[in-house]
């Protein structure tokens, strides 16, 4: 089997334009100053930079060689400068700091002006060790289960409730501003009775019986004809009230101050009950 030679340097893809591989750079490419950035792992501020100088080397906190550290230092000011200048004024703050504790360790002093005084590093290495105990607390806070990053909590939707709605009780109130209602709509039609007819109290509550045999709802309003005038008005009402006593028909009413409505109590195949004749 012959063996797949690897392309040589030259013939690397370097890109995709149009759908064609790029294995040569053009020849009048012109890239402008401005149009290449580099973003190097940036750090959160100058003991950061320093807490890094000095675990990389394994060096002991408590002594710092203020010399190395502050040369090493000065190299990234130096080229934070050269890539984001914005950055680099707080850093050139330690970078005095360390230029300024550099030069007491360096000068001769006696030894009881350097018994007063103390270490010039102690401020020094106060400050970096309270930064690495706050930075150590922040990445063990950032190993903790964290939701929407290491976990998702799950929602299931509720299943739709059916709300049984308990219809109110019709009052005698309510029963009689209906009733006054009919009584003001009688008044709008005027008639002019000839004789006198004998309404039955018990017809006419046949009459509402079957005007509800279908088992239906029906306003209560419609059970009045308001051309028999008040006395036909006042039968029908009489013979709804003995119904209900009678527990014959039922009053029903959605909501307070809404309309009623009427309908039998019995199923709507049931059999037809005569009512009998108040006393």
């Amino acid at each position: 089997m012959a063996q797949i030679e690897p392309p040589s340097p030259l013939q690397l893809q370097l890109a995709l334009v149009y759908g064609e591989a790029l294995t040569e750079l053009p020849v009048d490419l012109y890239i402008p100053p401005d149009a290449l950035e580099v973003f190097l792992d940036a750090f959160e501020g100058p003991l950061d930079l320093l807490l890094y100088l000095i675990r990389k080397q394994n060096i002991d906190i408590l002594d710092i060689p203020v010399a190395e550290i502050t040369r090493q230092y000065m190299t990234y000011v130096e080229l934070m400068k050269n890539v984001r200048l914005e950055l680099a004024a707080e850093y050139l703050v330690m970078a005095a700091m360390l230029a300024e504790i550099k030069s007491r360790m360096l000068l001769p002093r006696s030894a009881e002006v350097e018994a007063e005084e103390g270490d010039p590093r102690a401020e020094l290495i106060r400050r970096l060790q309270q930064y690495e105990r706050f930075k150590a607390a922040a990445e063990d806070l950032d190993q903790l289960p964290r939701q929407g990053r290491d976990f998702y909590v799950p929602r299931l939707e509720a299943p739709l409730a059916k709300v049984r709605k308990l219809l109110p009780q019709v009052s005698l109130p309510e029963l009689l501003m209906s009733m006054a209602e009919v009584m003001r709509r009688n008044d709008l039609f005027e008639s002019h009775q000839i004789t006198r007819e004998v309404l039955s109290t018990r017809e006419r509550m046949s009459h509402v019986l079957e005007r509800l045999r279908g088992g239906g709802f029906v306003p209560f309003v419609e059970l009045f004809t308001a051309e028999e005038g008040k006395l036909g008005v006042v039968v029908t009402f009489m013979a709804i009230l003995e119904l209900v006593k009678e527990s014959l028909i039922e009053l029903v009413q959605n909501e307070p101050f809404t309309p009623i409505h009427v309908r039998v109590r019995s199923a709507p195949d049931s059999e037809f009950v005569e009512p009998h004749e108040p006393q």
